[in-house]
């Protein structure tokens, strides 16, 4: 026989949990003249057996039902649904946390908070220590903020020498720049990248353009390709955000943007930019589109996880007015324009071998390359030439 603290220590638990389980008919005790409790050997066992059933998983009143009658088939395949249910979500937690500490890929999760909370995302990237070029540079290139450093180094290897970080050619701005009822004096060219647009406005508006870019790497090459040329004096660099324009209001003429209002989103990219420009100044921006209503499920996933928020043409044109501006002229990138980006890539890319990168940079261009043989023509560049309203 046991006294309660004896069976407690024996089986370890609480005084209280053994008060309870007898209140629940499992154990019982004898009462002695003194009002102690005295169990025994077979109460001892019961609370043995209970702690079986309890390791698989039941709840107690699961394992009363197991003890009272023959084993439930149908209650513990409904407990082995849960508790595999259970073990899955708690995998992820656990693979969340040793990614948080470095010791796995974050990329998924990065890839799920930018499609349901993309605002939150870049704060909580900046709290962490990334700056505003950091933080845009994980969100949309290495989405993975344990493997950045690695992952952008490869990619300015991959790009290293090449004029293009994106679809565009002189045909097209040249039709963007005379959809303009006059020509602008004076253009901020955002997200001037390595400056092939930048030249080409300098050439064709003989303005004052300033071009900003928040990687340094792409003003220095672009630096380099002005030296001594005839439109070198008026052009201005700058290293800045283009999420927070260093600027005062009503600054330009115009604000030339090619493909990089997905970074932003395009939407935020019309109020936010708006007030830098003059009364009946332009914005001529460039996106990411869908041309068809039901793309291809190939294409469609890639997409969701890498702009998200990409749209048709007409649901753009639709946010436009409703954002004070009024659509001068609007138009598809040409095939050129692919070309012009594509065809120096694809041969970069030939002459690269996977050994020589430790992150996932090339194979990721690899997939882009490939989405693009694939289902270019689903989507496309469209450029959005449009005039600054009073509201």
């Amino acid at each position: 026989m046991y006294r309660i603290s004896e069976l407690a220590e024996k089986v370890g638990l609480s005084r209280t949990t053994l008060l309870y389980y007898e209140k629940q008919g499992l154990i019982s005790s004898r009462r002695q003249s003194n009002g102690y409790r005295l169990y025994s050997d077979q109460d001892l066992q019961q609370l043995k057996l209970l702690q079986q059933l309890q390791a698989g998983g039941l709840t107690l009143k699961e394992c009363l039902a197991c003890l009272e009658t023959r084993i439930d088939r149908a209650l513990l395949l409904k407990r082995l649904e849960s508790l595999e249910q259970e073990i899955v979500e708690k995998q992820k937690a656990r693979d969340l946390l040793s990614s948080m500490l470095g010791m796995g890929s974050m990329r998924e999760w990065h890839q799920t908070l930018e499609s349901q909370a993309p605002g939150a995302h870049l704060a909580w990237l900046l709290k962490q220590g990334f700056s505003e070029k950091q933080a845009l540079h994980l969100r949309w290139l290495s989405k993975d903020m344990n493997e950045h450093e690695r992952y952008m180094a490869d990619f300015k290897q991959i790009f290293d020498g090449l004029d293009r970080l994106g679809p565009g050619s002189t045909d097209d701005a040249l039709q963007a720049l005379h959809a303009l009822p006059v020509v602008p004096g004076t253009i901020l060219d955002i997200g001037c990248g390595r400056g092939a647009n930048t030249r080409f406005l300098a050439e064709h508006t003989q303005g004052l353009i300033t071009a900003l870019d928040n990687d340094e790497y792409n003003l220095s090459c672009l630096r380099k390709a002005l030296r001594h040329s005839a439109v070198e004096g008026n052009i201005r660099l700058l290293c800045a955000s283009m999420t927070e324009l260093p600027f005062v209001d009503l600054q330009f003429d115009a604000i030339w943007a090619e493909g990089c209002a997905y970074i932003m989103g395009f939407d935020m990219v019309l109020k936010s930019w708006r007030p830098f420009i003059r009364q009946q100044g332009f914005l001529a921006v460039s996106d990411l589109v869908w041309l068809t209503e039901e793309p291809s499920p190939a294409g469609s996933a890639y997409w969701r996880q890498n702009y998200p928020d990409m749209q048709t043409v007409e649901r753009r044109l639709s946010a436009i007015g409703k954002l004070g501006y009024r659509v001068l002229h609007s138009f598809p990138l040409s095939q050129q324009a692919w070309t012009n980006y594509l065809a120096p890539l694809r041969e970069k890319i030939a002459g690269l071998s996977s050994q020589e990168f430790s992150s996932s940079a090339l194979s990721d261009i690899q997939k882009e390359l490939d989405i693009h043989q694939q289902h270019l023509g689903e989507y496309g560049y469209h450029f959005f030439v449009l005039q600054k309203e009073d509201i």
